[in-house]
């Protein structure tokens, strides 16, 4: 029987990993099993280590790594102390395989502690870039101590081979939160609008996201600041969800609660699952913020995208996107535009360009599939070819 371990630190990849997970543990010669860590056992973000738990699949092990402080020091510890924690969790079970996700500090950890065992690493959204944070050089140091990369577009599959990783170790597989929309049944109105806590009027309100960015922390106080002034001026309610645990991500998560507290047509959500958060993006007028969810997941919705600075800076998107300065007065001329008509009606034949909703079964059959021998384990780089 292959064993299959899975490293979820978050609402965030969880919602991502689901259909992967359901597929998974379809499989009767697999032992899939989840090592819970970060956010999901945060009070402070919901201890979504409940749903998990309520869905049913089994956990290996609860990491815990947080500290309390979102400073550049407290988030340094914090991975320390998550790299202490897989280590002993290694030791205790050792899957055949590691799956991991995307680029975030707390994933790092567990990647830099599976590498002394010799586990084998799945990662899933490598090859992507986003210039604006720390995620960045995670994401990439992550790409080069995997096995099996499973990147969400051509685009991503040539930059991971430019890496030096050999092809044959790259599959192009789509987005995994896409799966989630083939058995997606949207909240009616009335339970979206119980769940959220006021009316919700169709296609007139505002989807908010908003995460430090981690090479600009010292101004993550005027970025919220300046997003906040252009929600004032849009007369649209406004539906925030909560930043992740990122340095300065306290102090956007206080100004939202402090804007929301003078606000009666906005509210902030700490965890409305994927159903609840893809019916708001079924619903809505507009997203803005600086979530990746606005570049994989919007273009399905045909959802317009109001991307502010440069989190997601070098990522693939959409038509449905427009970028803009962290500014008031540019976030408040493309939220106009991203709630006309005209700009809805130019977007109704988008095609999302993260896939074609079949990333679970793709990475589920290599996955089973890969031998677990002296190739995968052994890397050797790939030279592209000399250009002269």
């Amino acid at each position: 029987m292959r064993s299959i371990g899975v490293v979820t630190t978050s609402r965030a990849d969880y919602g991502v990993y689901l259909p992967i997970l359901k597929r998974l543990s379809r499989e009767p010669q697999l032992d899939m099993r989840l090592f819970v860590t970060g956010m999901h056992l945060s009070p402070d973000f919901g201890r979504t280590v409940e749903s998990i738990e309520k869905d049913g699949f089994e956990i290996q092990e609860k990491v815990e790594m947080l500290l309390a402080s979102d400073t550049p020091e407290g988030v340094a510890k914090s991975m320390g102390l998550g790299t202490l924690g897989f280590a002993q969790a290694f030791s205790r079970w050792k899957p055949d395989f590691l799956v991991v996700l995307g680029d975030r500090f707390e994933m790092y950890a567990a990647v830099v502690a599976a590498l002394p065992f010799k586990i084998p690493i799945a990662h899933i959204h490598g090859g992507e870039l986003t210039e604006g944070g720390i995620d960045e050089a995670l994401r990439h140091s992550i790409t080069k101590m995997s096995h099996l990369h499973f990147v969400a577009t051509e685009e991503y599959s040539r930059r991971v081979i430019q890496m030096g990783e050999e092809p044959w170790r790259v599959i192009i597989s789509g987005a995994p939160s896409l799966d989630n929309l083939k058995e997606f049944v949207p909240l009616s109105p009335a339970e979206l609008e119980a769940r959220v806590g006021m009316a919700l009027p169709e296609r007139g309100f505002l989807l908010v996201t908003f995460h430090p960015v981690t090479l600009e922390f010292e101004r993550a106080g005027e970025q919220i600041d300046n997003l906040l002034a252009a929600l004032a001026m849009i007369d649209m309610p406004v539906v925030f969800t909560h930043p992740n645990a990122d340095t300065a991500g306290r102090e956007v998560k206080n100004r939202i609660r402090e804007f929301v507290d003078k606000t009666p047509s906005a509210r902030a959500l700490e965890n409305l699952g994927t159903r609840g958060y893809f019916s708001l993006m079924a619903r809505a007028g507009a997203m803005v913020g600086n979530s990746s969810s606005g570049l994989l997941e919007a273009p399905s919705f045909k959802l317009p995208v109001v991307n502010v600075g440069t989190r997601q800076r070098g990522r693939v998107r959409a038509a449905n996107v427009i970028d803009c300065d962290c500014k008031k007065e540019e976030i408040v001329d493309s939220l106009n535009r991203a709630i006309s008509h005209e700009f809805r009606d130019s977007i109704k034949g988008l095609i999302n360009p993260y896939g074609d909703s079949n990333a679970s079964e793709y990475i589920f059959i290599r996955l089973i599939n890969t031998p677990l021998d002296e190739k995968l384990i052994v890397k050797r780089f790939f030279d592209l070819p000399r250009i002269l």
